[in-house]
């Protein structure tokens, strides 16, 4: 009896597979390591929606939230391999190198410039270099607004209050050579890791988004955060440009509008929740604003870092004033 139960079950479960595979004719498998919750993974459930509808069901959209395929990395590796068609995260200068420009400190003063930035000639020709990679890339966002320092020591009222603190790092070398430009320790880890690290003691503080510290409930364990606005980043929606390729002509052209649109709702919803993320935070930890004296302070400190970026071939002088004045272009 038992065993014509298991047969009977596997045959359903085989009919439910082949029912799924025939319903559509592509599938897009995404990954991210935020929350369901978190907006960045909110704009994808709004892309899953609207390519779906639009394309009469022949594409799939299947999302995976909260790193449950990985980390930032390791999803990553999957859309360059194929496992995954598509993600979004801290890697995206494997897509093209000159998406790193859009992290230099200080680059851009705010929102509006770095909306401008985005939408700019300048970023479509970086999302056309990605091709060369094996990348596709039809929209690129604001990775979640602009930097905040946190950490348990002291409150960071000036650039010198970094020195020594050991700041976790996204694994890259811009971000590390900014950390060490301005003094602290850096310490290269995913962030899915970094909520234990403080609880260990492993790190005192760290820098991102008031979003993402709120999505990652950074303000948890730790006790200080100072609005320095150092950077932001790019936010590019990187898809598999083999299984890109694969979709027919009509298809691509849906594919590419419906990530326009989830990107720039993405931006508009970070951009409008930013105030109120920071009032929640201030519920939990101490928050400070940088004087114009120390900012000129952390500006100065982080000018190096620009030079070595340029002498390690990811860009060059003329690419960063080309993004200043694509970020300039709107006012």
């Amino acid at each position: 009896m038992m065993k014509g139960f298991k047969y009977l079950a596997g045959v359903a479960v085989t009919a439910l597979m082949v029912s799924g595979a025939g319903a559509a004719d592509f599938t897009f498998k995404y990954g991210n390591e935020q929350p369901e919750s978190a907006i960045r993974s909110q704009s994808m459930k709004f892309f899953e929606e609207e390519l779906e509808k639009r394309s009469d069901g022949r594409i799939e959209v299947e999302n995976f939230f909260g790193g449950v395929l990985g980390n930032e990395r390791e999803m990553m590796d999957q859309v360059t391999t194929g496992i995954l068609q598509g993600t979004r995260g801290g890697f995206f200068a494997d897509a093209n190198p000159a998406f790193n420009i859009y992290q230099l400190p200080f680059l851009v003063a705010n929102w509006d410039e770095m909306q401008c930035l985005v939408a700019s000639d300048f970023t479509d020709g970086i999302e056309t270099g990605a091709e060369a990679n094996g990348y596709h890339v039809p929209a690129t966002g604001i990775s979640q607004g602009f930097r905040a320092y946190t950490n348990n020591v002291r409150p960071i009222t000036k650039v010198e209050d970094l020195s020594g603190l050991k700041i976790r790092e996204p694994q890259s070398d811009l971000m590390i050579a900014t950390g060490t430009a301005i003094g602290s320790n850096p310490i290269a880890m995913p962030f899915s890791e970094a909520y234990q690290a403080f609880k260990q003691g492993v790190i005192d503080g760290q820098h991102n988004p008031p979003q993402n510290i709120w999505d990652f409930k950074i303000h948890e364990v730790q006790k200080y955060m100072t609005l320095s606005n150092h950077m932001t980043g790019p936010d590019p929606l990187i898809v598999n440009k083999s299984w890109y390729d694969s979709l027919p002509d009509d298809l691509k052209q849906i594919f590419d509008e419906v990530a326009v649109e989830a990107m720039k709702k993405s931006d508009d919803l970070y951009r409008n929740a930013e105030g109120k993320v920071i009032d929640e935070l201030g519920k939990f930890m101490e928050i400070n604003t940088l004087t114009p004296e120390a900012l000129a302070g952390f500006q100065e400190a982080v000018k190096p870092v620009y030079d070595q970026m340029i002498e390690a071939g990811h860009f060059s002088a003329a690419d960063v004033e080309a993004a200043r004045a694509a970020a300039a272009s709107c006012s």
